[in-house]
């Protein structure tokens, strides 16, 4: 009985060499501790209210587990914490391998200034309006991988609230990006008003550098200052898929001086929000 429910051991096909390390760990502890608590897939599955075909795939390493799934399982197979300890991994994995590095980088910071010239910052993406932007991606992904991004996003967006203190965020984002009707109307509105929702948090400070503002020195490019706990300052820069991430203390220095000027020229907080809201209304 155990070898017709056990799939694992049968589709693992050619596609396993793609397939991200820490999946296949996270698949392997699975299987592991299943085996160890005397359970098939089938039973495992019944037990933690998924199907023997997700199951599966989480212990090939062919599909990521979510949080839930992670849950569920510690709890039946009594993991201690190690499937726990995997998760933001497996989240992590999820993300284009060119941001990898630097969604790694951004767990340790104390503080995160953005400034986004064309789109809300991805920590500020409602899950409908990531959805919108990640299927505009040319070529054309696959739809499993799209969703996988999406909840990849929204996995990364934990940074706003998984610590305590919590990080300071400061976000400057060009009015155009809050007309643009990303995904359409109801989209959009529910975004803007998600931004709304986010400025609450005491963390975080949400500026608008309003068109008016004719021309300042952010119109070169976005880009995103981290600070770590230790102090130590980075500057990363992502354009069409390449990020760049610098780290001389002299020239991260000049692009801190920048983002000085860039927060004294957006709106305040304040005012910020009221545009946010007009926007909002008009939408």
């Amino acid at each position: 009985m155990g070898r017709n429910n056990d799939r694992a051991k049968s589709a693992a096909g050619d596609g396993s060499r793609n397939r991200p390390g820490a999946w296949s760990a996270y698949g392997k502890l699975v299987r592991l501790f299943r085996e160890r608590a005397g359970l098939t897939q089938q039973s495992l599955a019944d037990a933690i209210g998924y199907s023997i075909e997700q199951v599966a795939s989480v212990e090939q390493g062919r599909r990521p587990a979510k949080a839930a799934f992670t849950a569920a399982a510690e709890r039946v197979l009594k993991a201690g914490g190690a499937l726990s300890a995997l998760q933001e991994d497996v989240d992590r994995a999820q993300l284009p391998a060119f941001f990898q590095d630097v969604a790694a980088l951004e767990q340790d910071v104390v503080s995160r200034f953005a400034y986004d010239q064309l789109v809300i910052p991805g920590l500020l993406q409602t899950e409908a309006y990531a959805r919108a932007l990640i299927r505009t991606h040319f070529p054309p992904l696959d739809e499993e991988i799209v969703e996988q991004r999406v909840a990849a996003r929204l996995a990364r967006q934990s940074l706003l609230t998984c610590k305590s203190p919590c990080p300071v965020f400061v976000f400057i984002i060009e009015e155009v990006a809050l007309h643009r009707m990303v995904g359409g109307t109801q989209v959009m509105r529910a975004q803007l008003f998600h931004l709304l929702e986010c400025r609450r948090m005491r963390h975080v400070d949400i500026q608008v550098m309003p068109n008016s503002r004719a021309a300042h020195s952010g119109l070169n490019g976005p880009m995103v200052l981290l600070e770590t706990a230790e102090r130590r300052r980075f500057v990363v820069i992502e354009s069409q898929g390449v990020v760049n991430v610098r780290s001389d203390c002299h020239e991260v220095s000049e692009f801190w001086l920048q983002y000085g000027m860039l927060r004294s020229q957006a709106l305040n907080a304040e005012d910020s929000a009221d545009l946010i809201e007009r926007v909002a209304g008009e939408t």
